[in-house]
């Protein structure tokens, strides 16, 4: 098969677009045929500076397509199904093999480049918001990056929730996409100061919930922005900058901090069954994806490049 490998990390250069040896299907596991690979924030991060499990190493969490080999011991799948898969690497590939308990069914007539996009974002911003977020209707949510996979997601669950939704992005244009979603007041981190704003538009109350997909300096400005009791939930470090806080500053307003990773309990059945529910409401239309761009598999580096220019609105697809 073809996939978008490298052998040392670094820039998105380092990709190159090669025959590799076809996945093997395990007895507990599913290969798909890719139809389309959602490349994630914690892809460009591993290509960055994560471990080569293999070399050459294909890097990627999430992709769809067609099942074409079923293990033995899978009851849930046969071949000609249509699955979304995740695993920590591997997406960026024709073929993709994962255990199945990381795979969920795509309803028929579902646009697989939809499906592609939800497991990893959207069930990161339900976890954020109401597993470790506690979010109760008529509350107030910051979302930061409104405009990343994570935000997308979290803004339309937060305002079907019944919360007042604010939300970070770099440009006036990008949050203007957003409105459509849910967002009922925007901040553009370029120009606003980012607390003193959050204050001006809650009456100096503050937010309940912060979604912060960001960290680094920004993480900081979370806490900031957080009323008496407020919560954050820590899910990333796109920032791409060291964790410093004041931690000191949580205590004033009986404030807490979160760290959520979904994929320490994607494979129960909570988080399954979340995930599965998740699917079926974007075939539905009950959710939107927004997908910003295509690529061609073999151009894994523009794709890679274009998510770093921080323009793209949503998620950004590869199709082999």
């Amino acid at each position: 098969m073809k996939a978008a490998v490298y052998y040392e990390n670094g820039p998105p250069s380092v990709f190159k677009y090669e025959d590799v040896p076809d996945p093997k299907c395990a007895p507990n596991g599913i290969v798909i045929r890719v139809e389309a690979v959602s490349i994630e924030g914690g892809d460009t991060l591993n290509r960055q500076g994560g471990a080569l499990m293999t070399k050459p190493h294909i890097v990627g969490y999430q992709a769809a397509g067609e099942v074409v080999e079923v293990g033995a011991e899978v009851k849930d799948f046969k071949p000609g199904d249509k699955a979304v898969t995740t695993g920590f690497n591997g997406s960026h590939a024709e073929l993709r093999a994962v255990a199945a308990r990381t795979a969920w069914k795509i309803p028929k007539g579902c646009d697989v480049k939809l499906a592609a996009v939800v497991p990893v974002p959207f069930g990161t911003a339900h976890d954020c918001l109401f597993e470790f977020g506690r979010l109760k209707s008529g509350e107030t949510v910051l979302v930061q990056a409104g405009a990343s996979g994570v935000g997308v997601a979290a803004i339309q669950l937060a305002k079907r929730a019944g919360a007042r939704v604010l939300a970070t992005a770099s440009s006036d244009e990008r949050l203007e996409r957003l409105k459509p979603l849910g967002l009922d007041n925007g901040i553009n981190y370029k120009k606003d100061d980012l607390v003193k704003t959050v204050m001006k538009l809650t009456d100096n109350k503050g937010v309940n919930l912060v979604v912060d997909s960001v960290g680094g300096t920004t993480l900081q400005g979370s806490i900031l922005s957080l009323g008496y009791r407020g919560r954050v939930s820590m899910v990333g470090a796109a920032g791409r900058e060291p964790m410093r806080v004041d931690v000191g500053s949580l205590m004033g307003g009986n404030r807490s901090l979160s760290g959520v990773f979904l994929g320490a309990e994607i494979a129960t059945d909570r988080v399954h069954n979340m995930i599965q529910t998740l699917v079926d409401e974007v075939a539905e239309g009950k959710l939107k994806v927004l997908v910003d761009r295509t690529f061609p598999l073999s151009e894994a580096a523009a794709a890679h490049a274009y998510i770093e220019s921080r323009k793209a609105v949503g998620r950004v697809l590869l199709i082999p």
